[in-house]
């Protein structure tokens, strides 16, 4: 049950949160742009039988601050900074033969920037995933080793195919663990039971339907109408964890894009115009309740 909660590809198939409260910073190089973020999520499991199997019920909200402020030839401008995301995820898991357990997903949410009237048809996403974990149990403790293998896909979204979800996890010595995979890889050494340090590379991503489309015309007089934003970023970064107690935890990463781009897209998620793709600093930080 406790891998299972790991399923939300925004990066982070790892944690094993019941509760997070965050905040993200980036600021947009060569530029007066910038993207901040406030999230809270949570995962509330039920215990369905004395067979490991669970019902986990996932709501999240999202606030996303996308200020755009250099100047953009739309006809017109409007409330493009702010869009907001509400989503719910039911999820079933269950134990398997040979340590492992089943997982899938099916969820549903809205991610808008509500300029117009009410709710409109495309502020709508819906998304599935189906996961194996397989834990190995004859490591003497505290060394553990997981391997997760998945599927997860979201529509619309910027990348109109399945993700893949591959990971592989293990704390092979008292003081240090290694993760290798998608969407995160990272090495994280124990200090001691209360503080942990980390090095890692991984995802962030951000996506949200305009519900007033703009017509953008291209300096071959072509015209093009932007329907979404959408936001991919490819993150190296050190980070810092605090414990609290054993399950409450404070936490903070920093570190520096390697890919960092913001995009206008239209129905079919192609490109209408690249905002900024200049890679820029990344900060992140939050407080945990997690098993």
């Amino acid at each position: 049950m406790c891998l299972f909660l790991c399923v939300f590809f925004e990066v982070r198939s790892q944690v094993t949160d019941l509760i997070r409260v965050e905040y993200t910073y980036i600021p947009q190089a060569d530029s007066d742009n910038k993207y901040s973020r406030f999230r809270i999520s949570a995962n509330y499991p039920i215990k369905m039988d004395d067979e490991g199997t669970y019902l986990v019920i996932s709501p999240q909200y999202r606030y996303n601050d996308l200020r755009i402020l250099d100047r953009l030839t739309f006809e017109e401008r409007g409330d493009l900074n702010v869009f907001q995301t509400f989503g719910l995820e039911v999820g079933y898991t269950f134990k398997m033969k040979n340590n492992w357990r089943f997982g899938a997903k099916l969820g549903a949410g809205i991610s808008s920037n509500f300029e117009g009237s009410g709710i409109k048809s495309d502020d709508f996403r819906y998304t599935g995933s189906v996961f194996f974990v397989k834990s190995y149990k004859n490591l003497q403790a505290p060394k553990t080793a997981r391997l997760i293998v998945g599927l997860r896909y979201t529509v619309p979204a910027s990348i109109n195919f399945p993700l893949p979800i591959i990971n592989y996890f293990k704390r092979f010595h008292p003081s240090w663990s290694y993760s290798v995979g998608t969407p995160k890889t990272s090495i994280k050494y124990f200090f001691n039971e209360k503080n942990t340090f980390q090095a890692f590379v991984g995802l962030d991503r951000f996506y949200g339907n305009l519900q007033n489309n703009r017509t953008f015309v291209g300096e071959n007089g072509e015209t093009k109408i932007a329907e979404n934003a959408s936001m991919l970023n490819v993150i190296g970064a050190l980070g810092y964890e605090y414990y609290f107690t054993e399950h409450i935890l404070f936490y903070t990463y920093a570190g520096y894009t390697l890919s960092n781009e913001i995009r206008l897209r239209d129905s079919n998620q192609e490109n209408v115009l690249s905002i900024n793709d200049a890679n820029t600093f990344y900060l992140r930080s939050g407080i945990k309740l997690k098993i």
